[in-house]
């Protein structure tokens, strides 16, 4: 993968040595086995943790790289991955989102527990949000969790939980009543092994990775294990999405990088009308757009993540344009790319055909496109009051 876009102002040497490491580590891994995702990211997570990299999704107090979360690294090693395989994406990105509530607001206790299991590769982390009915519309969450001495009750649902089923440890929101809507909402950790906790339903997509409906019945979580303060809940889930959403733009990065090497590949090579398809006006109208749209999300990208790094500002709407702009314009030049390679393109094991399953999913989890226009527009309204 081309690495020029590194030597933007926006990154430091650190970023672009990260980026080395990635494509090495990308380069000697071993064979990813799609059809057993379960196993397949299982393997993943402790590869990635014996080779350092998931170092990078907790802070170095608890065995990770950096004093605090990166939002750049997070986006570099993203990208570099997702040009390897979105699997592999898959398996560093959630443990970030996983245990980032738990970096941002864990107990100490909690922190030393968990932190450095996840940074090594031997605890698989989930963020458990969604519900069959609350889905963008948070407030409209339904399970509950009710104090009961020194442990709380969790009655209720969750599905599309990435890493469901195979997850060591969950960062659970649930719903504590101290106020309406989303100000009513805890977090809390869990762990499989506690009574009442449920597998109920696993999920099959079009891109396969593990998923899962979760049912609680009458789960008892020890008191200890709330993030936060009670109520708290919202607040901290959206503050751990901010962080990670850019990160979200740059895996399409590197999906939308793949996609466009490998179109420009198979138009120098194939031949028709007594030349290459490269030659045709056409198909270099068509490469000049992907690009084009690469380099336009990448820079959204590199600029939501270096505002919170460096500039230590909120980046809510630009982390919104970054993730919108980039998951769009992905499935756009993978599509292109798609189109380029002809029947070939649609035939499975071909890397366009995998790269089409894999973007579609970006553009609705961590907020779909359409709740990040909506993000864009009230920030921008605020900013006029």
């Amino acid at each position: 993968m081309d690495q020029a876009h590194l030597e933007l102002p926006f990154f430091e040497p650190a970023h672009r040595e990260l980026a080395r490491a990635v494509a090495a580590w990308s380069a000697q891994a071993r064979p990813i086995d799609h059809a057993d995702t379960d196993g397949a990211c299982r393997a993943l997570v402790r590869d990635l943790g014996r080779a350092g990299l998931l170092r990078y999704c907790v802070p170095a107090a608890f065995g990770g790289a950096l004093p605090e979360l990166d939002s750049r690294s997070l986006c570099v090693a993203r990208e570099g991955l997702a040009y390897h395989d979105a699997l592999a994406d898959f398996a560093f990105a959630m443990q970030g989102l996983g245990s980032g509530a738990i970096t941002l607001a864990g107990s100490p206790e909690l922190q030393r527990a968990v932190l450095p299991r996840v940074a090594a590769g031997e605890w698989i982390a989930a963020f458990a949000l969604t519900e069959p009915e609350a889905g963008s519309d948070v407030a409209a969450m339904q399970c509950s969790a009710t104090r009961d001495g020194d442990a709380w009750v969790v009655h209720g649902e969750k599905t599309w939980i990435s890493n469901g089923g195979i997850a060591d440890v969950y960062c659970l929101f649930a719903r504590t009543g101290e106020a309406p809507g989303t100000r009513g909402i805890s977090a809390f950790v869990v762990t499989p092994d506690l009574p009442g906790f449920e597998v109920a339903e696993r999920l099959e997509v079009m891109a396969p990775h593990p998923l899962a409906r979760l049912r609680f019945d009458g789960m008892r979580v020890p008191a200890g294990n709330l993030l936060g303060e009670p109520g708290e809940g919202f607040k901290l889930a959206m503050r751990t999405l901010d962080i990670f959403r850019a990160s979200v733009a740059a895996a399409a990065l590197g999906l939308a990088r793949r996609a466009l090497d490998e179109a420009l590949r198979h138009a120098r090579s194939r031949r028709m009308f007594g030349q290459t398809l490269a030659d045709l006006q056409l198909t270099q109208a068509r490469l000049g757009e992907m690009a084009a749209d690469i380099d336009a999300a990448a820079l959204l990208t590199a600029r939501a993540a270096w505002r919170r790094d460096v500039q230590r500002l909120p980046t809510t709407r630009e982390a919104a344009m970054a993730k919108m702009v980039a998951t769009e314009n992905a499935q756009r030049v993978i599509d292109s790319a798609l189109q380029l390679h002809g029947g070939r393109g649609v035939q499975r094991g071909q890397v366009v055909e995998s790269l089409y399953r894999d973007i579609r999913a970006l553009r609705i989890y961590e907020g779909a496109t359409e709740v990040q226009k909506l993000i864009i527009a009230r920030e921008l309204l605020k900013a006029a009051r």
